[in-house]
């Protein structure tokens, strides 16, 4: 196991704006999938630098000051002037689900990657919006050529691409860029209506990633490769909300392969490390927001 190995994650930092069915006050939250999954990766003690952008404007100001308590290692890409940072409007039910609207930007001009990387992520509004998903995505492919594990999370949103035809080029063209690509089952309904997921995973397998990792929710999560597949089950939890539950799954997923050198293989190694990951989003789940377990809590609970 691999303490050291450096991850780097590429993509938005946003916020965003909660607002609960029947509350009367909008809450302000500095978030982001990639932002998420890179403090989850510090949490979890795992190297790991953010590359991301955001505008000189006041939701810029709360994502500059978080980034900056979570003690996170930040690239700030340059941007096309002025550059605004991205809102994401939360509506949260009763549940604890979330459906989401975007104010987005995301013209990053570079994106660097630190020399010691040896896990690349990324995914989200980052490989959807242009002009930067087209650099992010060949940003995936020259990272893959140099021999850096490359990893993805569809983390699909329709309200910055309602037309699924061209998500779903856009996610066999990543799928087609990346060693592991990883999705909820409501993303592939969405992308992939008439399938189920295991169907849906296996569509985008035949793309060229060696794994597709796919989270079931409350089900708990499956991963599909070549020669097979697994499925694992969830903690049963009492849910606060289920912000930040996916991208806890995806900072455990990250952890692993940064450990191992690479992505999981065999049933057994595949099977622990999505029990681990869905401990992670399970524990997410009690707590209210993006609020991701550390290394400590996550051995301690995942092995109680």
């Amino acid at each position: 196991m691999n303490d050291s190995a450096r991850v780097t994650v590429v993509g938005e930092a946003l916020v965003d704006l909660l607002w609960r069915t029947g509350e009367r006050e909008v809450r302000a939250v500095p978030g982001g999938s990639p932002a998420n999954v890179a403090v989850g990766l510090h949490r979890l003690d795992r190297p790991v630098t953010l590359v991301t952008a955001w505008g000189d404007d006041v939701p810029g100001a709360l994502v500059s000051g978080h980034l900056a308590d979570a003690g996170l290692t930040v690239t700030r890409a340059k941007t096309t002037p002025p550059g605004r940072t991205i809102v994401a409007l939360a509506y949260l039910d009763r549940d604890g689900g979330a459906r989401y609207d975007f104010l987005a930007d995301w013209d990053p001009l570079d994106l660097p990657v630190p020399e010691d990387t040896a896990v690349l992520h990324t995914g989200s509004l980052a490989v959807v919006i242009e002009p930067g998903a087209s650099r992010v995505l060949e940003l995936c492919r020259e990272q893959r050529r140099l021999g850096r594990t490359v990893v993805a999370d569809l983390n699909v949103r329709p309200a910055v691409q309602p037309d699924r035809d061209a998500y779903l080029a856009t996610a066999r063209s990543l799928a087609g860029a990346v060693d592991v690509l990883k999705s909820s089952d409501e993303d592939l309904a969405w992308l992939l209506p008439g399938l189920s997921a295991p169907d849906a995973a296996r569509e985008l397998l035949a793309e060229g990633p060696p794994l597709v990792v796919v989270t079931l929710g409350a089900e708990g999560a499956l991963a599909v490769t070549a020669e097979g597949g697994v499925r694992v089950g969830a903690p049963d939890v009492a849910v606060a909300d289920t912000v930040g539950a996916g991208d806890s799954f995806q900072s455990a997923l990250l952890d692993a392969i940064a450990g191992h050198g690479g992505p999981p293989t065999g049933q057994e190694e595949l099977a622990a490390t999505l029990a681990r990951c869905a401990a992670a989003a399970a524990l997410t789940c009690t707590r209210v927001g993006a609020d991701p377990p550390t290394r400590t809590e996550l051995a301690a609970w995942h092995t109680s």
